[in-house]
């Protein structure tokens, strides 16, 4: 195959890659900001774009924050483009802050009591059992054991409910916060490229009036 890897990468290096991508962050980074500033469309629209996908990672659907922020892009009339690209935001370095942050919203309004301690530990724990048990209840379907949705039932009610319910502050701030930085950014990078693409367009029709008129003056003569 024509795209096939030369050098075929195990499955260690591809989960590490996931974590911390070829190049770093930062460059990852850098390149998704690239890739939104060259967006063809209008500031607000990209700026609407980056709101969206900046308010999907502090949701905790997790595998599916490509899926949300598409539609949550078409409701909105955003960049589809630039909401997908701004779902990174939610990364390995950034997880772990989003999750606190929105599960400890998610306590405060929900008049949930959880100290901090519960947050850092409890949930690995907790999304441990919820997985464990979701892995069991499949084999039961097939083994014909009784199903156990001990863990998934307190999963959902200690961590996965108040993270739904807190993400939507945090996230709206967050996004808002994204969305006014980025429009005037992309405004003024559009413009100077804008006045790149007119300056290199006059050069290239004064470059051939030139030519046309030395062609003249060489028939003529």
């Amino acid at each position: 195959m024509v795209f096939k890897r030369r050098n075929k990468r195990s499955w260690p290096r591809v989960i590490w890659e996931v974590i911390y991508p070829k190049g770093g962050w930062a460059r990852a980074f850098h390149y998704v900001k690239h890739r939104v500033r060259r967006l063809p469309d209008s500031p607000e629209r990209i700026a609407r774009g980056i709101f969206v996908g900046v308010f999907t990672s502090f949701t905790p659907f997790y595998g599916l924050h490509f899926l949300i922020s598409f539609v949550l892009a078409r409701v909105m009339n955003a960049n589809m483009l630039a909401a997908l690209l701004a779902t990174f935001f939610g990364n390995p370095l950034t997880y772990v802050p989003i999750a606190y942050a929105s599960l400890k919203t998610g306590f405060w309004i929900t008049g949930m009591t959880a100290d901090a301690e519960h947050v850092r530990h409890g949930f690995g724990e907790m999304f441990y059992g919820a997985s464990r048990d979701l892995l069991f209840n499949l084999k039961a379907l097939f083994t014909g054991q009784p199903a156990e949705w001990h863990g998934l039932r307190d999963f959902y009610d200690d961590v996965f409910f108040p993270y739904m319910i807190g993400g939507i502050i945090p996230g709206i701030v967050t996004g808002l916060v994204c969305y006014y930085l980025s429009v005037p950014v992309i405004r003024a990078y559009q413009k100077r490229r804008n006045k790149g693409v007119l300056k290199a367009r006059l050069a290239r029709l004064k470059e051939k009036s030139s030519e046309n008129t030395d062609q003249k003056a060489a028939e003529k003569s």
